[in-house]
């Protein structure tokens, strides 16, 4: 056979990498590097220094190493197995096991966060940044949504910011029933220093300070594992700010909270988180907008 026909049969079998080497070797057989024969050592120097520059694939080359860092099932300060230690049993013949049962979650909480509509950025207070025409028309959209998911919502609760205000009031005509509650710890801010640092936004140290003790406040009051009182799953809507949607996410999955800023999203768009009562967290959606038209979709 020649050697431009077994050239062809190693393409056909091998790839490219397998391909080279063998080439490398018949050329160098031949004479083609600039030696005729030449030394045997020198050919295989050769021959050896290619066969290394090729990469060898193998499962821990290609396997991510893990943090080490273990999921921290009593995140929320709400596990009934360390809400039970150290507590004094009232009776001689109180069973432990009971009393943990009995503070034991058992409904699921699903928590959808609304980032308000487009407003006007032209504003210089906070109750001249109102909902633009096309702002509200997101807002309906995101009604619509919320309404076609056929959920038994609980509660409605948006940042007394006007924009956000505004964005809950126009969902909730879809939402006939559901109470209406507003609440100033969700107002937008600075909440964590993000990392990578970004020279577009740059708070002053006192605001991380000020802002981030206060957003931190409210993802303690509002994500957390369900009561063990509550009988049934919960679906509780939050409209709100892109930052505080952000944090929040980053801090419910136990991910480092200065990431917050590497993620965006679009005005009136919804993420998803759902809580188990073992204290697992999973997001199901984030910064879904697929259900407005494309030209309606602004992130500002």
């Amino acid at each position: 056979m020649s050697y431009r026909k077994t050239l062809k049969l190693i393409c056909g079998f091998a790839g490219g990498s397998a391909v080279l080497v063998f080439a490398a070797a018949a050329a160098d057989s031949r004479g083609y590097f600039g030696e005729q024969g030449g030394d045997g050592a020198s050919r295989w120097s050769r021959f050896t220094a290619l066969q290394a520059a090729q990469p060898v694939w193998t499962p821990a080359s290609h396997t991510p190493a893990p943090t080490g860092h273990a999921w921290d099932f009593n995140w929320d300060k709400r596990d009934p197995s360390a809400l039970s230690n150290g507590k004094k049993k009232e009776t001689a013949t109180e069973d432990p096991s009971s009393e943990q049962n009995s503070s034991k979650p058992k409904a699921t909480r699903n928590i959808l966060l609304i980032r308000h509509s487009q407003y006007n950025l032209s504003g210089n207070t906070d109750r001249e940044k109102i909902l633009t025409p096309l702002g509200r028309e997101q807002a309906e959209f995101t009604g619509q949504r919320l309404a076609a998911l056929g959920l038994k919502y609980d509660v409605l609760i948006h940042s007394s910011m006007t924009r956000a205000t505004e964005t809950a009031h126009i969902i909730s005509k879809y939402l006939p029933g559901v109470e209406l509650m507003s609440c100033d710890l969700l107002r937008e801010g600075a909440p964590i220093e993000p990392v990578p640092p970004v020279t577009h936004w740059k708070p002053d140290a006192v605001q991380y300070h000020e802002d981030g003790a206060r957003i931190e406040a409210a993802f303690r009051r509002y994500i957390h594992r369900a009561d063990p009182k509550q009988k049934e799953d919960s679906y509780e809507i939050i409209v709100c700010h892109a930052n505080v949607i952000r944090y929040f996410v980053c801090r419910a999955l136990q991910f480092p909270p200065e990431g917050w800023l590497r993620m965006g999203l679009n005005n009136g768009s919804i993420t998803w988180l759902t809580i188990r009562p073992s204290g697992r967290v999973a997001l199901r959606t984030l910064g879904d907008a697929g259900f407005m038209p494309p030209d309606k979709l602004t992130r500002t």
